[in-house]
């Protein structure tokens, strides 16, 4: 199966947690020894929204405040492939073409973002497009798609199943550097045109990633 998994950088955390890093390794290396191709995107989290935030106070404009965010998520996703050394190339591929030619040598492949105005989201819905994934997994902070949010209303009921469609009305939020949805709308348009069975769970517990792969009942399922 090829899976795209974009893991949000709230759940590495800032500072990154080591005890997530090396669970989440071990989530990889399980996959690929079960014979599945798994590229990753990694997002930047509080610490690029912290960059972004000061880049603002210091008038840099958004395109800046972007790039910013960009070296954050790639800082990250070096962090991944410094303990995978020996089995991924050093290189954090900077374009879709990069990370589907890696994907080809060792069936594992991880990146950050790629250029300003586009989320990681987007960023991994675009490589999902690309290698026409199986399966998008978007490990978040939450245990899945809920109506209203859950920090905000403890009552909200999370839901098991939801249509890209209805998923649009939920995270209609304009583009700004440091944007944190659910799944933005541009990642959600790209994975309903291209059919890609989508998963939104809590990744906080990077096992749940292993039971999506498997089929099982967990986060939320988004379909057509």
């Amino acid at each position: 199966m090829k899976i795209v998994l974009k893991i949000g950088g709230s759940i590495i955390g800032s500072p990154p947690d080591p005890s997530i890093l090396n669970a989440y390794i071990k989530q990889f290396l399980e996959l690929r020894e079960d014979g599945h191709i798994l590229a990753i995107v990694v997002g930047g989290g509080p610490l690029s929204r912290q960059y972004i935030k000061t880049a603002d106070s210091l008038g840099l404009n958004e395109e800046d405040q972007d790039e910013l965010a960009i070296f954050i998520s790639r800082l990250n996703a070096k962090l991944f492939v410094k303990k995978l050394k020996g089995i991924l190339s050093d290189t954090i591929p900077s374009t879709i073409d990069q990370i589907t030619h890696l994907l080809k040598m060792s069936n594992i492949a991880i990146m950050g973002g790629l250029k300003p105005g586009i989320t990681t989201d987007s960023v991994a819905a675009l490589v999902a497009k690309a290698i026409k994934a199986d399966l998008f997994v978007k490990a978040t902070d939450q245990e899945g798609v809920y109506i209203k949010d859950p920090r905000i209303y403890p009552q909200a009921k999370k839901l098991d199943l939801i249509t890209f469609t209805e998923l649009c009305k939920i995270s209609d939020i304009e583009y700004k550097p440091g944007i944190h949805s659910i799944l933005d709308l541009k990642a959600i348009k790209i994975l309903k045109n291209s059919g890609i069975k989508t998963i939104i769970l809590n990744g906080l517990k990077p096992e749940n990633v292993k039971l999506a792969v498997l089929g099982k009942k967990i986060g939320t399922r988004i379909e057509v």
